[in-house]
């Protein structure tokens, strides 16, 4: 079972306690984690006051900071544990933050869920998709914290690439689903959409539908005998297996709704020969999260 170690959380800029705080604080406890705060400020007019007075600035600066330092350092007492905290001065770009992010070598890096209108999104590249394309650590995005230590998980995989059914990275998925369930205590859940298949060299899914049949069958009964072979292997229960019909992201959208899941786990997809991506289904679900999501990044 895959056990997590460091966990990294990202604090919004504003001193105010989100629910990324409540979901990062309970998984550190849970697992036994040390939890890292970090916060990334900056303020242009005292970077432009420094060209005139570097003292002055500096000081100012150093005041500044102090004071969402000691606020940082309120929330981490409170949440007892191995807990540590530290404010960057720097802008929350994208670019810092993956810089530092990846540099700290976390197991998971918690951060609150940021939505971007399409059209903001169309001008340009929002941190939380940066962060899930090219974050190298598994990244949970918190919608709330209803229940800060989960109750419900579900676990959605994904059986398209046939040469992969019961490895790779559905495997890394449900390892770390496993680790999280069963330190919080949570019920684990098991989803895999079929009628989707990755056929020959592609790299992306088609349906099913569209083959002749007797391929259709063959490989709809090779996904759903990988299922029961993945949930059997991890003890997920048959009324806690569920294989369903449609548009991937649509139906986890709404069975994870309908079913009030605390997080939704999934993993990450790489484009073979070619840029690093982030799967269609994940970033849909970003779009219109139904709960929280955690992407799994494969392992190298």
């Amino acid at each position: 079972m895959q056990k997590l170690k460091r966990i990294l959380l990202i604090v919004p800029t504003e001193m105010t306690r989100t629910p990324a705080f409540d979901r990062a604080q309970a998984l550190a406890c849970a697992t036994g984690a040390s939890l890292h705060m970090v916060a990334f400020d900056y303020v242009q007019a005292l970077a432009v006051a420094g060209l005139f007075d570097h003292e002055a600035m500096t000081r100012a600066r150093e005041g500044y900071l102090q004071v969402h330092r000691h606020w940082l350092e309120q929330q981490a007492r409170f949440a007892g544990g191995q807990v540590t905290s530290e404010v960057v001065w720097a802008k929350a770009s994208p670019g810092h933050v993956l810089d530092y992010v990846n540099d700290f070598h976390a197991d998971l890096v918690v951060k609150d869920i940021h939505h971007v209108p399409a059209l903001g999104r169309a001008f340009h590249q929002p941190l939380d998709w940066r962060l899930l394309r090219e974050c190298e650590a598994h990244f949970h995005l918190v919608t709330e914290a209803r229940h800060p230590n989960p109750l419900k998980i579900l676990v959605a995989i994904d059986l398209s690439h046939l040469e992969e059914l019961t490895q790779g990275v559905n495997e890394q998925v449900l390892e770390l689903a496993s680790t999280l369930a069963a330190s919080c205590g949570a019920r684990l859940h098991l989803l895999s959409i079929s009628n989707w298949s990755v056929v020959g060299d592609t790299s992306t899914s088609v349906s099913t539908l569209s083959l002749n049949e007797s391929l259709r069958d063959a490989v709809n009964d090779a996904q759903e005998e990988a299922f029961e072979v993945l949930a059997s292997r991890y003890g997920i229960d048959g009324h806690r297996r569920h294989l369903l019909t449609g548009i991937p992201h649509a139906v986890i959208e709404r069975f994870a709704q309908q079913n009030e899941f605390d997080i939704v786990v999934l993993g990450a997809s790489h484009a073979r020969g070619g840029d690093m991506f982030i799967g269609s289904t994940a970033e849909r679900l970003l779009n219109h999260p139904p709960c929280s999501l955690l992407v799994v990044q494969p392992l190298a």
